[in-house]
C-alpha cells in the first residue's frame, strides 16, 4: 500500500512549490498591470528566491526521499540549491540598470528566471532519470525564450533559435541514454542503477547509455566537445540573461551531472572516469587557447567559463569524496568571479550605448580606479594567481586529482591556467597602460554593490575559508 502523502511530507519540496505557485502569481500580475508591472515582477521574483532559500535550510538537518525515491534533499541538494537562488536572485539584480534604461522592459524576465530555477532545484534533486529529465527540460524551455526575449534583436533571436536546436539534439541523446539504461538494468532509480551495476559487470549497452548520458548533460554545462552554442549564445542575448546564463544553470547542471556519476554508477567509476577526464582536457585547452583571439568581452566570458567547467570537471575525474568537495568549493567560488565580472559588462555603456569590445576597456584605471582594481582582482582571482580565491578553487579540484593519482590532467590543468593567464593579463594592460577612452556611465547602485561584494570576497576568502569549506565537506559526504 502506497503511503499517504500528507502536508507536512510535503515540506522537502517546499522551494519548488513556493517558486512554481509564485511564479504563476507573478505573471498574471505582469500581464493585467496597465504599466507593465516590471519593477513588481522583479521585486516579487527576488522575495521569491529568498523565501525559497530560507525553506531549504528551515527544514531539519538530514536525508528525505518523495516520490518513491524520485527527489532528494540532502546536504548537498540544500548547499547547490542555495547556490542556484543566489546566482538566479542576482541575475535579477544585475538586470534592474538594464531594464530601467529601457533596453529590455519586460515583466517576463523575472519569471523566466524563476521558472528556470524551479527547474534547476528540481534537477539538483533528481534521483532518478525521469525527475532529472523534468527538471533539465523545465530549466532549459525557460532559458530558451531568456535568450531571445529581445524579439527586436536580431542578435538575441538568433542565439535564441541555435540554443534551441542544439538544445533539443543534447535533449534527445540524453534521452537515448536514459532509455539504454533502462533498458540493461529495469529501473530509472539512481540507488536501484547502483545496486545492480555493483553485482557484476556493466553490460556494454549500460556504458552506451551512460556516455549518451554524459554527452547531454555535458552540453548543459557547455563542456567540449558539446561547446558549440556558448560563445554565440552568450555574445547575441542580452547582457543580463548572458550574466545568468553563466552562473545559476551552470551550478545546477554540474551539481546534476555529480549527483548521476557519484549516485547512480559509484561502482562502474573507471568506465565514466575515461570520459570526464576527456572532456575536462579538451575543455580546459580550448577554454584556454580559443579565448585568446576574442575581442569581445562576452564571447571571452564564454571560453573563459567553458575553461572553469573543464577545471571543475578534474575534482569529478577523481571520483572521491575530497574531489566533490573541490568541485563544490569551485562551483561556489567560481559564481561569485562571474556575477562580479558581469556586474562590471553591464556598466560597459556609453550614452545609451552599451560597449562590449575589450579596447573599450583602455584607460579604465584612470578613468575609474576602483571599478578597474575590482576587475583586477577578478581576473587575476578567475587566473588563479594567489591569494586570491579563484586559486583556492583550482587547489581543491588539483590535489584532489593528484591523491587520485591522476598526475597527467592536473599538470594539464595547471599548464592550461598559464595559458589562460595570459588573456586576463592583457584585459588588466589595456586597463592599466593604454590610452584613457571616454568614460563610462555612471554605475547603479545595484552593478557597484554585486561588484564591490565580489572583489571582497575574492580578497578575503584567504582569511575566513573555513565555513565554505567545512559545508562543502558535509555535502560531499552526502553522496558516498
Amino acid at each position: 500500500m502506497e503511503p499517504v502523502m500528507t502536508l507536512q511530507s510535503l515540506l522537502p519540496i517546499a522551494p519548488e512549490i513556493l517558486l512554481s505557485v509564485g511564479a504563476m502569481a507573478a505573471l498574471m500580475l505582469g500581464v493585467f498591470r496597465s504599466d507593465g508591472g516590471v519593477a513588481l515582477c522583479s521585486g516579487l521574483s527576488v522575495a521569491l528566491l529568498v523565501a525559497a532559500t530560507l525553506l531549504i535550510w528551515l527544514l531539519p538537518g538530514g536525508t528525505y526521499l518523495l516520490f518513491g525515491d524520485s527527489f532528494i534533499l540532502d546536504p548537498f541538494a540544500r548547499l547547490m540549491k542555495s547556490l542556484v537562488a543566489i546566482g538566479s536572485l542576482v541575475s535579477i539584480l544585475l538586470s534592474i540598470d538594464y531594464m530601467r534604461s529601457g533596453r529590455m522592459t519586460r515583466f517576463e524576465y523575472p519569471v523566466l528566471i524563476v521558472l528556470s530555477t524551479t527547474g534547476m532545484f528540481v534537477m539538483v534533486s533528481a534521483n532518478d532519470l525521469v525527475t532529472l529529465y523534468l527538471g533539465l527540460e523545465l530549466q532549459s524551455l525557460a532559458a530558451y525564450v531568456l535568450a531571445s526575449i529581445q524579439r527586436d534583436s536580431a542578435r538575441a533571436t538568433e542565439a535564441g533559435l541555435k540554443y534551441f536546436v542544439l538544445g533539443s539534439l543534447a535533449s534527445g541523446m540524453l534521452l537515448y541514454g536514459a532509455s539504454l539504461i533502462y533498458g540493461f538494468t529495469g529501473t530509472v532509480n539512481f540507488h536501484r542503477i547502483a545496486e545492480i551495476t555493483a553485482a557484476g559487470d556493466p553490460p556494454l549497452g549500460l556504458v552506451f547509455g551512460l556516455v549518451f548520458l554524459l554527452a547531454g548533460l555535458a552540453f548543459k554545462i557547455s563542456a567540449v566537445p558539446f561547446h558549440m552554442w556558448t560563445p554565440d549564445v552568450y555574445e547575441g542575448a542580452p547582457t543580463p540573461v548572458t550574466a545568468f546564463f553563466s552562473a545559476a544553470p551552470k551550478v545546477a547542471a554540474v551539481a546534476l551531472l555529480v549527483r548521476v556519476v557519484m549516485t547512480g554508477f559509484p561502482s562502474i567509476v573507471l568506465e565514466w572516469q575515461q570520459i570526464i577526464v576527456f572532456v575536462s582536457l579538451a575543455s580546459m585547452i580550448l577554454g584556454a587557447f580559443a579565448a585568446i583571439g576574442q575581442r569581445n568581452i562576452k564571447r571571452l566570458m564564454a571560453y573563459s567559463s567553458i575553461a572553469n567547467v573543464g577545471y571543475a570537471l578534474v575534482g569529478l575525474a577523481a571520483g572521491t569524496e575530497a574531489g566533490v568537495r573541490g568541485v563544490i568549493i569551485y562551483m561556489a567560488i567560481y559564481l561569485v568571479m562571474t556575477l562580479g565580472t558581469f556586474a562590471f559588462i553591464l556598466s560597459m555603456r556609453r550614452g545609451d550605448t552599451m560597449v562590449e569590445s575589450i579596447e573599450d576597456l583602455s584607460g579604465l584605471w584612470k578613468n575609474n580606479g576602483l571599478a578597474a582594481f575590482i576587475l583586477t582582482v577578478l581576473f587575476f582571482s578567475l587566473a588563479g594567481i594567489p591569494p586570491l580565491a579563484g586559486f583556492f578553487a583550482k587547489f581543491y579540484v588539483f590535489l584532489a586529482a593528484i591523491e587520485a593519482g591522476l598526475y597527467p590532467l592536473a599538470v594539464i590543468g595547471v599548464l592550461s591556467s598559464v595559458v589562460a593567464a595570459f588573456y586576463y593579463l592583457r584585459i588588466v594592460k589595456i586597463m592599466v597602460f593604454d590610452e584613457a577612452g571616454a568614460p563610462f556611465e555612471p554605475m547603479g547602485g545595484e552593478l557597484r554593490a554585486v561588484l564591490g561584494v565580489s572583489g571582497f570576497l575574492m580578497i578575503f576568502f584567504v582569511v575566513f575559508p573555513a565555513p565554505l569549506i567545512a559545508i562543502a565537506q558535509r555535502a560531499a559526504l552526502s553522496l558516498f
